[in-house]
């Protein structure tokens, strides 16, 4: 399992700075869900930490290694990266596509792929998928496309993932399947997620964006508090408490604009 840090992250955009002044510490083995609204800059940040966007300041390391210093073969053993853009080539099997993750372990050149398909199959029984091995990627729907890149990512065999909005096109039964799926790799995961319910619940630690910077990060509990959505996310939303486990629930409101009065007494 990998430990990630960086520190005094910035990362730009053409020039413009979208995000800046980042710290974070990922324990080994744990899972951080980074969540801010539409253009805080999440998928830039999580570019930036794999290494796919050279920082304009700052610092990434894995197990206390340099990001900066390592090769792209050698950053892909380290870690796996699901892009939310990312889509199977159409005209892949979804078997041949998700043996692409193993292309960073083997020698240059090397094209046989049959000593690793027992991988292939174990990464998208993961996603619920092995049943799709052998069928074309452009016969998907769009849950089993992410799914499927999902495998990918699990069969690239490293101690860190980074996923971009995993959860996108996925029924409730998918969403806290793939979650539970991640969370049973016992890999150090950093994942930008939209439902803010989603991170309270099946995540270590939240970060939250706000503005271009990292407004907080923590226990969720402790982060995504009333006051902070209403804030961040111009929402309302309170604490519940199960009284069957004692485990504390967030609950957001229907997400309509907090009234003016209330503002001006926030």
């Amino acid at each position: 399992m990998s430990h990630l840090t960086c520190h005094g992250l910035a990362a730009a955009i053409g020039g413009r700075t979208i995000v800046s002044g980042v710290d974070l510490d990922v324990p080994r083995g744990s899972m951080l869900a980074v969540v801010g609204r539409n253009g805080s800059g999440k998928s830039t940040l999580l570019r930036a930490l794999t290494g796919l966007r050279r920082p304009v300041a700052g610092t990434v390391q894995v197990d206390g290694v340099d990001l900066a210093d390592l090769t792209p073969r050698q950053r892909a053993t380290r870690l796996a990266h699901v892009a939310q853009e990312d889509g199977p080539p159409e005209d892949l099997l979804v078997g041949e596509m998700v043996a692409m993750g193993r292309i960073p372990h083997r020698p240059p050149w090397a094209l046989d792929a049959k000593g690793e398909r027992h991988l292939v199959l174990a990464a998208l029984e993961h996603v619920d998928l092995a049943d799709k091995v052998n069928h074309p990627c452009q016969h998907l729907s769009g849950g089993e496309r992410r799914r499927a890149m999902l495998a990918r990512g699990i069969a690239q065999g490293s101690d860190l993932l980074v996923l971009d909005e995993p959860t996108n096109h996925l029924d409730v039964h998918h969403q806290i399947q793939l979650l539970e799926t991640v969370r049973s790799l016992g890999c150090t995961v950093i994942a930008a997620v939209h439902d803010l319910q989603l991170a309270a619940a099946h995540f270590d630690a939240v970060a939250v964006l706000h503005d271009g910077r990292l407004h907080g990060v923590g226990h969720p509990a402790d982060v995504l508090t009333p006051e902070v959505l209403r804030e961040v996310f111009d929402v309302e939303a309170r604490h519940l408490t199960d009284p069957a486990t004692g485990r504390v629930h967030l609950v957001v409101g229907a997400g309509a604009p907090v009234p003016a009065h209330r503002k001006a007494h926030a």
